[in-house]
């Protein structure tokens, strides 16, 4: 990559799981500064409307089978707008460095001499089964959670996820990016050990006003998922305290 000459300084910035009032202040106040904003697909529409009018706005968005940039060349487009502009604000929904890709970027903006920070934001893991009523730890249910992303990219540090492992490792598991592998991962958890009768939710559009939960076990969940034709983006949430979300969740 190209070395970076001017003074702009990149800022990787969490965007949070979509309602506006989980975005941080700092997160905030550079959205109003920004020079330029490159933003992904999973940020909400609220939240694109606090960048400033002022900023140029540039749809880096990735989904499944339909990428806007591939990643390189969104880095490559990172280290360019620092040439030319004071405050690049790279918006990323989540937490930039939660199955974010913020990690990458920011090793290749450091490697090209770019000024860069994190800004750290509401992982949707944690936030859209909180809306939805489900605490991932409670001391009746659940000590332990863990996080995992059930779609992995090619060619990566090793072959796959140990699901077994995973199934036994905690009492709660939270799944990003799992939706289009549910059936393999239900299986794996099955096999682990895991009962067909334990609770799972997947939520879609977490926080937000469209929010959606579809709730089941391992045993119905992908028969409900085909009836209901229920698509991602979804986080998937498995263990006891998904029954929680009959008595906590905002009615």
């Amino acid at each position: 990559m190209i070395a970076a000459k001017g003074v702009g300084k990149v800022y990787l910035v969490g965007a949070g799981p979509g309602d506006p009032g989980l975005l941080t202040v700092k997160a905030k106040v550079l959205l109003e500064c920004a020079d330029v904003v490159v933003y992904d697909a999973l940020v909400s529409p609220e939240i694109i409307n606090l960048i400033s009018p002022h900023a140029e706005q540039i749809n880096a968005g990735k989904r499944r089978g339909r990428h806007s940039l591939p990643q390189e060349e969104t880095t490559q487009l990172l280290i360019e707008q620092a040439q030319t502009h004071a405050v690049i604000v790279r918006l990323k929904g989540g937490d930039p460095f939660v199955f974010g890709r913020g990690g990458e970027e920011m090793e290749d903006l450091i490697a090209a001499g770019v000024p860069v920070e994190v800004v750290p934001g509401i992982t949707s893991g944690i936030a859209a089964p909180a809306y939805a009523g489900i605490p991932l730890t409670h001391r009746n249910y659940s000590s332990s959670v863990t996080f995992v992303t059930g779609h992995e990219a090619a060619g990566k540090y090793r072959p796959q996820v140990n699901w077994s492992a995973i199934a036994q490792g905690s009492e709660t598991t939270v799944i990003y990016m799992g939706v289009h592998n549910l059936g393999y991962i239900i299986e794996q958890f099955i096999a682990a050990g895991r009962s067909p009768e334990t609770p799972i939710a997947l939520i879609r559009w977490g926080t937000r006003p469209d929010q959606e939960q579809l709730i089941g076990t391992l045993e119905t969940i992908v028969e409900q998922v085909e009836a209901t034709g229920f698509e991602a983006p979804a986080i998937v949430t498995i263990g006891e305290v998904v029954n929680l979300h009959s008595v906590l969740a905002i009615k």
